[in-house]
């Protein structure tokens, strides 16, 4: 449908999502539906890591051992690499991913509150020192009963972006918590 000024209707137009301008209204809800509805991979520790190149590999290949982070004596514990430079894209022809869920899959303690960072760069250092992190807040189980994944935000990263991850568990002299984490990849 044509209108006075001789241009199109937006709603006839088509659009280039995310491939076409960054942060334009097209781009916008593109990127919107692809978070929502796209597909989710998960990801273990690798079974053999190659330096900070390799540290993840898919649960689609198998059986795949958890991460563990150890928080400090009340304070952030180190950082692990749960991200190397070549483990994405995982899936061809992607360019963009983000983190969205953690699976806690074992804590050394229960019933303790703690924050877990993730971290987006270089180091984790890095990565905090850029503001390119989040953090997410969990109470371990009171039991060992089983729960569901935790959800979070991320910003999106380029593919080949290391990332990292460390704990700190509130009036607790160090814990260990193991798990795995969920991602999305984007076209662009």
């Amino acid at each position: 449908m044509t209108y006075r000024s001789g241009t199109t209707k937006i709603d006839d137009e088509a659009v280039d999502g995310l491939l076409g301008t960054n942060n334009s209204l097209a781009y916008k809800v593109h990127e919107i539906e692809k978070h929502f509805h796209n597909h989710e991979d998960w990801f273990g520790l690798a079974a053999t890591p190659v330096a900070e190149t390799h540290r993840a590999d898919a649960l689609s290949t198998g059986t795949v051992a958890p991460f563990q982070i150890d928080a400090g004596s009340d304070t952030w514990g180190a950082w692990v690499q749960i991200l190397g430079s070549s483990d994405t894209p995982h899936r061809s022809g992607m360019v963009k991913f983000d983190m969205h869920k953690l699976q806690v899959s074992d804590a050394e303690k229960t019933d303790i509150p703690i924050f877990i960072q993730i971290s987006a760069g270089a180091t984790g250092d890095a990565g905090v020192a850029a503001l390119d992190y989040t953090t997410i807040a969990y109470q371990t189980a009171v039991t060992k009963a089983g729960e569901g994944a935790v959800s979070f935000m991320q910003s999106r990263l380029a593919v080949g972006t290391k990332v990292w991850a460390r704990c700190i568990a509130i009036g607790t002299d160090t814990m260990t918590l193991d798990f795995y984490f969920g991602l999305h990849e984007y076209a662009g």
